[in-house]
């Protein structure tokens, strides 16, 4: 979390000493929410959690959570699927999309697949992908089996399409689910 060091300086400071400082969105105090819909309660402190968000980078970049909240909004996205390890990341985006005099769309954190170390599984760590599972020999009904059976909702082994999923078990299913 960003310390303020440079929250009340001039605003010529930084070119003055040949620098590019970032950009920070100074945030007021209190809570900022958001509509969960699987994960823990939407609600962070903005002072003590959050911090002064960057919306454009030292090196002269947009910053994504300033990027990621426009485009929601321009876009009209009402829910935002992603994985559990972004929950944090989604009040600086609330925030920005406060200042802006939006509401944020609904988010629903997902646990991420982990390896039988626990480890989760990414492309940038060299995880196991589709085509990795499917040189195993595992076809699409397969695959949603193995990820179905990894939540608990049926027995290892299973193969079943995604709509025969989808037919089968209810959003509070999956919500216990992912409780456990």
């Amino acid at each position: 979390m960003y310390p303020g060091f440079c929250r009340e300086r001039g605003l010529g400071w930084g070119p003055e000493q040949g620098r590019l400082p970032s950009w920070r969105l100074k945030l007021k105090g209190g809570c900022l929410s958001w509509p969960e819909e699987m994960a823990a309660c939407g609600r962070l402190d903005a002072h003590t959690e959050v911090g002064d968000v960057v919306l454009r980078r030292a090196d002269g970049f947009l910053a994504y959570h300033l990027a990621t909240a426009v485009d929601e909004l321009a876009l009209g996205i009402t829910d935002v699927v992603r994985g559990s390890d972004l929950w944090a990341a989604t009040a600086p985006q609330v925030a920005v999309m406060a200042e802006l005099g939006a509401a944020p769309p609904r988010y629903w954190h997902l646990p991420l697949w982990c390896d039988a170390q626990g480890q989760r599984l990414s492309k940038r760590d060299g995880g196991h992908g589709l085509a990795e599972l499917q040189q195993q020999g595992l076809d699409g009904p397969a695959v949603v089996g193995l990820m179905a059976a990894s939540l608990g909702l049926v027995p290892e082994g299973t193969r079943l399409s995604l709509s025969e999923l989808e037919q089968t078990f209810s959003l509070e299913q999956l919500r216990a689910a992912l409780s456990r």
